[in-house]
């Protein structure tokens, strides 16, 4: 008879770095390394071809370093649930071993298909953590202790060989180039996937981009190579967010000695930066406690607020970048052929569609979750319902979109790249282009309303008319009390130290601009 087989099952952790599971296995035996191709993910609205393109290279990366070690990647397709029961019905399974998994509802629900298998066959399943995230959460209190213990451990270095089974065939040949039901889009400016490429960003991040950090990941044009651009890589597990963080403290250590200001810069920067890598765990963990995150608002008494009169014509003209506000318009367009923007643009154009085209969170939330590269479910749905006001533990953040036009791109450079109608608008009139005269328009070749669009709505006036609506529903009894329990749940428990000590501010605090940045 066979040896018994580990079956390391890899979902959002594609690496051999760093990955417990496959160390554990290892020890354990035989190993069979798996990932399942499942077609019903991949229906879902939130799921899209560039995030799968990520993926691929990922892991065809995967399956070289797993040959490395003396067994390649098994690549099945199906039902997790049913290749699994496939497996165990081939090779004798001793256990499963995996990474817990914060995703959206249906994976959820496919991980309780998988344990009701694994527990009618009496088969073990070890679930390891990655993240800060903690399973059953009882209180927030001492999460933040949880979160350092866990990033504190030492990193898991790679198995130096693992003892294969030949008895299952089958490699990356079954890998398609998309999954059937993943819609086609035109090919997008991808960055480079899988373990060495997330190395090389990290170093070239702490070797050299990351002084600019601090100052730079607001801009839309500087922040391009100001920041750290490793949330793809923390996304899908290519990078072990323990590294990231060792990594990024090792470098704190080497500056000591450094001559200033660059010592000051960089120290500056890359205290900022490690902030973020605790709200990146912060914001996951509210829906790791409250699922229904995903699919509704978390303070209740915002229910019926937007859901009715939704307007499909301002949600597409929102989607193209056709909504006659140029910086808007621009960050919609580079999402759409880069599939990143900074984190500033990005509550800001979530925070436009909320409040000035008044659109219910949830629509917005599948696009955007489509158009990022680096979904992370977790994140994406906190910062949703927080960019649209339908927490009750955060101030309202409305956004001038013409006084962050002027801010945040104020020569109109990165505008003028994204919305070519625009290129030869003078600056005066870049940031609002339906104020110029008519005779203006013509000699710039940009007519508003024919080669460009005018202004879906009046921003000072929906901005207005948005407050009003939310104070209506703010200030009764009943909604503060529902208030506070949630800032009891999800709430941080890190004290907010201001502008003086954290320039971007806590992640649950009440000023419009001291905001978190977690996607890196």
């Amino acid at each position: 008879m066979s040896s018994p087989v580990q079956v390391v099952w890899f979902k959002r952790d594609l690496r051999i770095d760093d990955h417990l599971p496959l160390v554990q296995a290892a020890r354990a035996g035989r190993v069979l390394p798996l990932y399942v191709v499942e077609p019903e993910y991949w229906e879902q609205a939130d799921t899209s071809r560039r995030h799968w393109d990520f993926i691929r290279g990922s892991l065809v990366a995967l399956d070289r370093a797993l040959r490395g070690l003396g067994q390649p990647l098994i690549v099945r397709h199906g039902d997790a649930a049913d290749v699994i029961e496939q497996l165990c019905a081939t090779v004798p399974v001793a256990a499963l071993y995996s990474h817990q998994e914060t995703g959206n509802q249906w994976t959820f629900d496919r991980d309780r298909a998988v344990a009701r298998f694994l527990s009618a066959r009496g088969i073990p399943w070890h679930e390891y953590r990655q993240h800060g995230v903690v399973r059953r959460l009882r209180r927030r209190d001492g999460w933040a202790a949880q979160w350092e213990a866990l990033m504190a451990e030492p990193a898991e270095a790679a198995p130096v060989a693992i003892t294969g089974c030949e008895d299952v065939t089958g490699g990356i040949e079954r890998l398609p180039d998309s999954p059937e039901a993943v819609a086609a889009e035109p090919p997008i400016d991808l960055q480079p996937p899988g373990l060495e490429a997330g190395r090389e960003v990290l170093r070239d991040f702490l070797r050299d981009r990351g002084r600019h950090y601090a100052g730079g990941i607001s801009s839309p044009e500087r922040a391009w190579t100001a920041s750290s651009r490793l949330s793809p890589h923390l996304a899908y597990g290519t990078l072990s967010l323990r590294r990231v963080l060792q990594a990024t403290r090792e470098r704190q250590r080497s500056l000591r000695g450094a001559p200033e200001p660059a010592r000051r810069a960089w120290q500056r920067s890359l205290r900022q930066f490690e902030e973020r890598l605790h709200w990146h765990c912060h914001f996951m963990q509210k829906l790791e406690d409250q699922p229904s995150i995903e699919f509704r608002n978390l303070h209740r008494a915002c229910d019926g607020l937007r859901e009715e009169g939704f307007s499909r014509d301002h949600f597409e003209a929102w989607q193209a970048g056709r909504t006659g506000f140029p910086l808007v318009d621009a960050c919609m367009r580079v999402l759409r052929d880069h599939g990143w923007i900074n984190f500033r643009m990005r509550a800001m154009v979530v925070a436009f569609a909320a409040y000035h085209l008044w659109l219910h969170w949830r629509e917005p939330a599948l696009h955007l979750a489509r158009m990022f590269t680096d979904y992370e479910p977790g994140i994406h749905y906190s910062q949703m319902q927080m960019q649209s006001g339908t927490t009750g533990i955060n101030a309202l953040r409305i956004y001038n979109p013409v006084k962050q036009s002027q801010d945040q791109d104020p020569e109109g450079r990165f505008i003028r790249r994204w919305v070519p109608e625009l290129a030869a608008v003078p600056g005066d009139w870049i940031h609002q282009p339906w104020r110029m005269p008519e005779p203006l328009q013509r000699r710039a070749g940009c007519r508003i309303g024919v080669d460009y669009p005018a202004p879906l709505v009046d921003h000072a006036y929906a901005a207005q008319r948005a407050r009003e609506r939310f104070r209506g529903i703010r200030g009764d009894a009943a909604a503060r009390r529902e208030s506070a329990a949630i800032r009891k749940r999800h709430g941080s428990r890190r004290a907010a130290r201001g502008r003086r000590g954290s320039p971007q501010g806590h992640p649950d605090g009440d000023q419009l601009d001291l905001f978190p940045e977690p996607d890196l």
